[in-house]
């Protein structure tokens, strides 16, 4: 029992990173589903969250205005939630350029794009983060999507600008990695029928799918752009619609970024727990198990495998050698996190481990803190 225990634990571990992007390729040369794409020009609101956002709000606006969309067909619509410093003061000097600014008190993100989709005109709503810069082309791309009546919203390609962190630590790096592993897997997921959920980077979807929530304890683009699947519509991934970030400049930051991700990401699956059910969402709700639920149990199923392993060890050499090579791995991300500020550290190695344990480490202790009751509804960008 007790090895059919830890076997049951690391083959859940290899399907969630290895398994589920099989599966997928392989489900994919039966079933692929294209999408009917023209370039078409839809009304688009743009919808920007802000809070304290002084040192990137001119850029964003800039880069937005400058996007090759036609500007009869564009409006901006800036919601700051409770902005203490100097954010709506340069907003408004774009209200003559056709930006809307909505001065609101602090109530939380997803109350925020709430009042900003009551008040946006476009039949399409793009939201996009305040320190994302889109490439020109970037609505573009997003819009031709929706030219087929069955997609209902789009994720776009958030990508780092790793030049931009040069003296950062190897966090960057490992984000990246993860990131572009992630993207394989929503492309995959996208060819099939949807992915499961957009990133706050850069998405779009029909204003009519937009769904109010009262529960602000939800990660914003998932609590969203979920709802576009489960009410019939497709979300597809679109690789061209590229935004750009900064990576994050310390694994501290990046570490509590995705403590509150993961906790409000847990919570909007909680809210969003009936499309778990396949018989009526079909392969979403398989997508959603593997992609979302059993990505945040690696954690436990790593650790409940590291204590069997032990006790296993202490009777068989087959599983002391299963227990070293487990060691080995966690001594290369505790080297990896020793030498995160060091060229040393950038070596894939050390940082991969790292930034695997820093990851599933966040986890835990988002799950743990959900169970305790902890609920985000504000929100605080992490800025160096």
């Amino acid at each position: 029992m007790i090895q059919f225990a830890f076997w049951s634990c690391v083959a859940l571990c290899f399907y969630v990173y290895f398994g589920y992007p099989l599966l997928l390729k392989v489900i994919g040369i039966i079933r692929r589903r294209d999408v009917n794409k023209k370039d078409t020009t839809p009304f688009i609101s743009v919808i920007i969250a802000a809070y304290n956002e002084e040192s990137t709000i001119t850029e964003k606006l800039e880069n937005t205005l400058s996007l090759d969309y036609p500007k009869d067909r564009l409006e901006v619509v800036v919601a700051s939630d409770g902005s203490t410093d100097s954010t709506e003061e340069m907003v408004r000097q774009y209200e003559g350029k056709g930006i809307k600014l909505l001065s609101l008190s602090r109530c939380g993100k997803i109350k925020s794009l709430t009042d900003a989709v009551d008040v946006a005109k476009g039949e399409v709503l793009v939201f996009t983060d305040a320190n994302a810069s889109l490439e020109e082309r970037a609505l573009r791309e997003l819009a031709s999507n929706f030219y087929d009546p069955e997609v209902g919203g789009v994720c776009g390609n958030q990508k780092y600008r790793l030049e931009q962190n040069p003296n950062g630590d190897c966090a960057s790096e490992g984000e990246n990695l993860y990131w572009t592993y992630d993207k394989c897997i929503k492309q995959l997921e996208s060819k099939l029928g949807s992915t499961v959920a957009a990133d706050g980077s850069i998405y779009a979807i029909r204003k009519h799918l937009f769904v109010p929530m009262s529960d602000p304890a939800q990660a914003d683009d998932f609590a969203i752009s979920a709802r576009v699947v489960t009410q019939g519509y497709r979300l597809v991934y679109e690789p061209e619609a590229v935004s750009y970030e900064s990576p994050p400049s310390s694994s501290d930051l990046e570490f509590w970024r995705k403590v509150r991700v993961a906790n409000q990401s847990m919570n909007g699956i909680l809210n969003l727990r009936e499309a778990l059910n396949p018989f009526k969402y079909g392969f979403y709700a398989i997508e959603l198990l593997s992609h979302k639920v059993l990505r945040y149990l690696v954690s436990v199923f790593l650790l409940i495998a590291f204590v069997i392993n032990i006790l296993l060890s202490l009777d068989s050499d087959f599983y002391k050698i299963i227990l070293l090579f487990q060691i080995l791995f966690y001594v290369l991300a505790f080297m990896g996190y020793k030498a995160r500020n060091l060229n040393l550290g950038r070596i894939k190695l050390l940082y991969g481990p790292f930034y695997f344990c820093l990851a599933n480490t966040a986890v835990l202790i988002a799950a743990l803190s959900l169970i305790r009751g902890d609920r985000i509804t504000t929100w605080l960008p992490e800025r160096e």
